[in-house]
């Protein structure tokens, strides 16, 4: 098969992130990859082990002349972030990811590329293969499941790695070197409920909300864009104050770290109360419409008759769970002080799904000030323990904190200043990169992380752009040249 990305620079890179596309590679789905790259490492002749959890740890010697410099560890994972378009057929535990070249970036077709993380393990994969690079010690380290629990990085051992410096590339801004992340939290919210008769004289209808952006919850959740869970719950909240509304199940977003661009309620409404009802729909559409303006641009929502069910959800949790979801915190929260620009601490309402009994509700907390996300715990806590859900906060995972004298930093100000010519920007992200866990491991790594221009991640929207690749990767190989001596 004509691999499509044939041509683009550098040509190594781009070879195995188009490998990577063709295998199945979804969040806790990494078998195949891992497969793929022990196979093809062991077949360079690189020492290779996977760890008790299922990283993978590559080690590479120093090219002659460079023993005496600092090793580095090239860190990304290999999991990605599965979504798509309705209208896309396509099943991530099965099917290619089809990349495409659109202008001056590549795209997938209908789903999520994987760029995020898939160029920096392509990155890293190029580094390890090369014959013409000077570096010291290179290891890689590709972690597991970083999307949806870093395990990975949680079930890093202390002693594997032998480097003193860690290069994470899954940064998605070139020319920035970002030296700093949010913390996160899960909050799993769950309520009980009982089901009983549909009452008599109701029609039902299948509400659906979708055609929003959706994004990563972290890196664009200061872009303020539609939450399909929130925006449902204004329907469900008015018709269960207006019109005695019953909810038969409920469905919305799919993963904690990706802003929910579709949810759907199946409802019943007494008859005499669907006229009423279908105005509020229509009227709410507008509103909503005129909200998102130069934010949202296709936002669908619709309200279609359907069979009556035999079963609704039990009154009082109804009643509790849209009240509880109208409560939640949902966005940006705080603003960070210390950095223009950042986000301090945000949360999103990620993902609602009633099934066998129970509704989950399930949020990603993240903050740069553990008080704050402290305190943002709390605050949701409260809201589902008065609404008699139970709560549980879970998969806590610190934030790093950065170190402006760190040396690998100097170093690499410097060397993108004589590259580029301009002096690349320092930055943290509101996003819960692994720096922080690792770092808490191997607590005398001198830490940074950078990457290419990857827009819209967590979303079909996703894109990397071509130009912003081949800067990276210059950078990268000058970084490694670079390194400071031991």
């Amino acid at each position: 098969m004509t691999k499509v990305l044939n041509g683009l620079k550098p040509a190594g890179l781009w070879n195995h992130f188009e490998d990577l596309c063709a295998i199945p590679h979804p969040s806790k789905h990494e078998e195949k990859i891992r497969e793929h790259i022990v196979a093809w490492a062991k077949g360079l002749g690189l020492h290779t082990v996977v760890d008790e959890v299922g990283n993978v740890i590559i080690r590479k010697p120093a090219t002659p002349g460079m023993e005496n410099r600092k090793g580095i560890v090239l860190q990304g994972h290999i999991d990605m972030v599965p979504q798509k378009n309705n209208d896309t057929a396509h099943d991530f535990e099965k099917d290619p990811i089809v990349p495409r070249i659109d202008g001056e970036w590549v795209k997938a077709t209908g789903t999520t590329l994987g760029a995020d993380n898939g160029i920096g393990v392509a990155a890293t994969m190029a580094v390890l293969e090369a014959t013409d690079l000077v570096h010291g010690q290179v290891e890689a380290l590709f972690t597991i499941d970083e999307e949806t629990g870093m395990t990975g990085a949680f079930g890093l051992q202390a002693g594997v790695l032998t480097g003193d410096i860690l290069m994470n590339l899954d940064s998605e801004d070139e020319g920035e070197l970002y030296v700093g992340c949010a913390g996160g939290t899960n909050a799993n919210l769950t309520f009980h409920y009982t089901e009983e008769a549909t009452p008599a004289n109701s029609e039902a209808f299948l509400v659906k909300v979708g055609g929003l952006k959706g994004g990563h919850s972290g890196v664009d959740i200061a872009l303020e864009r539609g939450n399909s869970n929130i925006i449902l719950n204004r329907i469900l909240w008015w018709g269960n104050k207006n019109a005695d509304l019953r909810i038969a199940s409920i469905e919305g977003g799919s993963l904690r770290n990706a802003i929910p661009r579709e949810s759907n309620a199946v409802i019943t409404i007494p008859s005499n109360k669907v006229a009423e009802f279908k105005n509020y729909v229509a009227e709410l559409f507008k509103i909503v419409v005129a909200e998102y303006k130069g934010v949202e641009t296709d936002i669908k929502i619709t309200a279609e008759s359907v069979a009556v069910p035999a079963k609704v959800i039990d009154p009082k949790t109804s009643c509790n769970l849209v009240n509880a979801l109208y409560a939640t915190p949902n966005g940006v929260i705080r603003m960070s002080q210390d950095m223009i620009g950042l986000v301090e601490t945000s949360t999103n309402l990620a993902i609602v799904k009633s099934e066998n009994g129970t509704i989950e509700v399930k949020c990603l907390l993240r903050s740069s000030v553990d008080s704050a996300k402290d305190d943002l715990e709390n605050m949701i806590e409260s809201v589902y323990t008065l609404a008699g859900a139970d709560c549980l906060m879970d998969g806590q995972y610190p934030g790093w904190k950065p170190n402006m004298d760190s040396p690998i930093l100097k170093e690499m100000l410097a060397a993108y200043e004589k590259q580029f010519g301009k002096i690349p920007k320092i930055a943290a992200i509101h996003a819960g990169l692994e720096c922080g866990l690792l770092g808490g491991v191997y607590k005398n790594w001198d830490m940074i992380s950078f990457g290419p221009t990857i827009r819209f991640p967590h979303s079909p929207d996703e894109k990397v752009n071509i130009a912003s690749v081949e800067k990276f990767w210059a950078f990268l190989v000058e970084t490694l040249k670079n390194a400071p001596a031991k």
